[in-house]
């Protein structure tokens, strides 16, 4: 049986990548100049991504720090150096030039951090998945 929180940390994954995908095709095609590039880039993505998504939420499940927003945004911040090293490498291998990953990888750099920690604040204030959780951590925050 899985439990209520695995389905919660699998609909946060498929919810960011669907964000996470739309963003990298935009820049990558903006930076490339080339529709297909970015959906590959994006296609690629969708894949490493959700895997290495699902294990940051694992890691940060059971983490104490009590702040909301100082915990967004310390998970902003690690989730964003693992996102950004994929999409560098990504972006390099399927345009074949390592500037190019470079450029799509720090681009959005920005984009991501912001969209990332709205998508966490908006799933802070969704109880799905948390109902036994928030039962026995009465120290959350709004």
């Amino acid at each position: 049986m899985v439990t209520s929180h695995y389905k919660r940390h699998l609909a946060k994954t498929v919810t960011w990548r669907i964000v996470g995908t739309l963003d990298t095709i935009l820049l990558s095609w903006i930076i490339t100049g080339n529709p297909v590039t970015g959906l590959k880039i994006g296609g690629a993505e969708i894949i490493t991504k959700m895997v290495l998504y699902y294990l940051h939420e694992r890691i940060w499940f059971n983490r104490g720090i009590r702040d909301s927003r100082k915990r967004h945004l310390f998970k902003t911040l690690t989730w964003r150096a693992v996102g950004t090293l994929d999409t560098v490498l990504l972006s390099w291998f399927i345009s074949g030039n390592p500037l190019t990953g470079l450029k799509i990888g720090f681009a959005e750099v920005v984009t991501k951090m912001i969209l990332y920690y709205l998508h966490e604040r908006v799933w802070y204030r969704i109880n799905f998945g948390l109902e036994q959780h928030r039962e026995s951590r009465s120290w959350r925050k709004t």
